[in-house]
């Protein structure tokens, strides 16, 4: 029976999270100086990320603007550079790739000797190849896998910075979706290509899955590694018209339901993320999923599930062991 309802259950709850939100308390204005801090923000040259970028440089931090497209972020450094004075960093980072996670974590490491917030922010719904070169669907690569793999190779960074700083933790802020309360479970068949991930070719199958799975990754996270300082934690952002979110189809339909869903200020877009990633307040948010504007929300009860976490701990690890 528990199936019968989740229909209903999860519309209920994706709405809740997309209408019910009155308006934010805590802005930009709320962050404290940053001076002396590094930041990673992934998918930093537009949208919510860009945003991120710029209220950490209002406030005097070392930021990497990490992208796969590198006259993209150049241009919004340059931009961001006029508008705050003060000039981000590329790096240069696919998602979609191995080989480049792999080469961006060790020029960063090369460069840096402390990372006190990464943002996992960056992420796509479809793109027109959607299989990676090596086999995998590339949303769930993107936005799943490839953050994991770059998380894992910043991870003792992220450690040994926690053990120097006087409050004595560094944090990973892990963006999700409200679309996660419409998956029961993860398919682990329809991460590679074949015959489960053709079926659902096209649709936000993909998408959904990658959203889910990413509160299972920041929970384990939590759990294994907040003893060592690090925070983890799962931010849903809210919803809002980035070019993540524009509509696919010309119709009169399809603006209906984006005007319905996306209508939030864009300029709030980042203020989750933010305040997971600075405030004070979000000290203790380590394993926890948070939505706009700071504050503590209930998942899909089924990302609580501990052992489903470990299965997906553990195929992660598998794909990336051999690196």
């Amino acid at each position: 029976m528990p199936s019968l309802f989740f229909p209903l259950r999860a519309a209920y709850a994706f709405f809740k999270e997309a209408w019910f939100l009155g308006s934010p308390s805590w802005t930009t204005e709320d962050i404290p100086d940053l001076t002396g801090q590094v930041f990673i923000v992934t998918g930093g040259n537009s949208g919510l990320g860009k945003e991120t970028v710029r209220a950490l440089l209002e406030h005097n931090a070392r930021v990497y603007l990490a992208s796969r497209d590198e006259k993209r972020a150049l241009a919004a450094i340059d931009e961001l550079f006029d508008q705050t004075g003060r000039k981000a960093r590329f790096l240069h980072l696919d998602l979609a790739d191995f080989t480049s996670i792999k080469a961006a974590a060790t020029e960063f490491l090369r460069k840096e000797k402390r990372l006190d917030v990464l943002f996992n922010n960056a992420g796509i719904m479809t793109t027109p190849t959607e299989v990676t070169p090596n086999g995998y669907d590339r949303v769930v690569h993107t936005n799943l896998l490839g953050p994991f793999y770059f998380t894992k190779l910043l991870l003792p960074l992220l450690i040994s910075t926690s053990q120097a700083r006087p409050d004595g933790q560094t944090r990973i802020v892990n963006l999700t979706s409200s679309v996660h309360h419409l998956v029961e479970s993860l398919n682990f068949d329809a991460f590679h290509d074949g015959l489960e991930r053709r079926a659902r070719a096209g649709s936000s199958f993909s998408y959904c899955q990658s959203k889910f799975g990413d509160i299972l990754f920041s929970n384990e996270l939590s759990r294994r590694y907040k003893d060592q300082g690090v925070i983890s934690t799962a931010v849903n952002p809210g919803n809002f018209a980035t070019q993540l979110q524009q509509p696919q189809a010309d119709s009169m339909l399809t603006h209906v339901v984006h005007w319905c869903l996306f209508i939030y200020p864009p300029e709030w877009g980042s203020l989750t993320q933010l305040w997971a990633g600075v405030a004070p307040d979000a000290a203790e948010t380590s394993g926890k999923y948070v939505i706009p504007w700071g504050r503590i929300g209930q998942p899909n009860e089924a990302t609580e599930d501990v052992e489903l976490a470990v299965k997906l701990w553990i195929w992660l690890e598998d794909q990336v062991k051999d690196l």
